[in-house]
Order: C-alpha cells, then structure tokens, then sequence
C-alpha cells in the first residue's frame, strides 16, 4: 500500500515521494551500491544520488505485473553501480599495500614512465633512439622499420645490440641497474 503511495507522489513528481523513498528504501540502495561499487567507496554518495535521480526521471518505466517496486530500484542500482564501476575503474588502477587500498592514476604513470623511458634513452643517438621507440614501444616490426629507412633487418638488429648494452652500461654507471641478466 505504500509502495503505491510513494510511486503516485513520485509519477506527479511531488517531493514527499523521494522523501518517503529514501526512507523505505535509502537502506536498500545504499547497501547494493556499496556491494558492486567496492572499492570505490569514494563514489558512493554520488552514485546512491545517482540512483534516487533515475527512479525519480524513470518512475513511468516501472510496471508491477513484471517485477516488484523493491526488485525495481534494486536492478537501477545495480546496473549503476556498475556503470560508476567501469567509468572509475578504467581510469584508476587499484593497488593494496598492507591491506590499504590506493588508486593509482594511469594517466600519470603513463607520463612518468615516458619520462623514464627517455631518460634511459638519452644516452643513444637519435637515430637509435627513434629506433628503440619504433620497435620496442610502438611495436613496429624490424622489416618496416628497415624498408623506411633504407637498410636492411642484421643492421637494424645490430643496432639494438649495440644500444642495449650502451643503455646496460649508462644504468650500471648511474646505478640504476644491480643486476646482470
């Protein structure tokens, strides 16, 4: 009975709908939320606003032969849950360290490895250096990389050789590399 009620206040968007929402069902919401959220407890409280929004704009998409109000709202939460999950999570890549949880943004390790990358790089001519960039970062086959530059595969492979163990050398100097492999 006052489910029908609540959903009759929310179709003439009266206000006393949300409010006896959240108090029926705020629980619920926040509980199945939290529960395909996870980790992202920081999303939560938008996430859970979210959800209230979507019943609130959505109410005529209800229809009680097919499911229960309660199944309703929970299936809303659910799938946007999973929504903020895949949004944030692809963004975010999640560490723990001694049972704590941090996030850690992908974009800004992206930049910093760059920056490793050409530091290690530094110590090689251009011409190599665009050379290791091409075959071990952007992935292009040797055969490419030759046919562009007009030489053949032994000299590209050469080449590498070559700068490897100048790069080898440049870490061991700079104490960046302990070990031989």
């Amino acid at each position: 009975m006052q489910d029908k009620l609540l959903i009759k206040y929310i179709k003439k968007k009266n206000p006393k709908g949300m409010d006896m929402l959240i108090d029926n069902y705020g629980g619920i919401i926040t509980s199945v939320v939290r529960n395909h959220l996870g980790v992202l407890k920081n999303y939560e409280e938008e996430c859970v606003s979210d959800v209230l929004l979507s019943i609130w704009e959505n109410i005529e998409g209800y229809d009680k032969n097919k499911n229960s109000f309660k199944n309703w709202i929970c299936v809303i939460a659910k799938y946007k849950s999973i929504n903020y999950r895949k949004k944030y999570l692809t963004k975010y890549q999640l560490t723990e360290l001694d049972n704590e949880i941090y996030y850690i943004d992908k974009d800004l390790i992206k930049l910093e490895v760059t920056d490793d990358i050409e530091d290690i790089l530094r110590c090689l001519n251009s011409k190599d250096r665009e050379l290791f960039i091409k075959y071990y970062i952007e992935g292009y086959q040797l055969s490419e990389i030759a046919k562009e530059n007009k030489t053949n595969v032994a000299n590209l492979y050469s080449r590498l050789s070559r700068g490897r163990k100048k790069i080898k050398e440049t870490l061991k100097i700079q104490g960046g590399l302990n070990h031989e492999r």
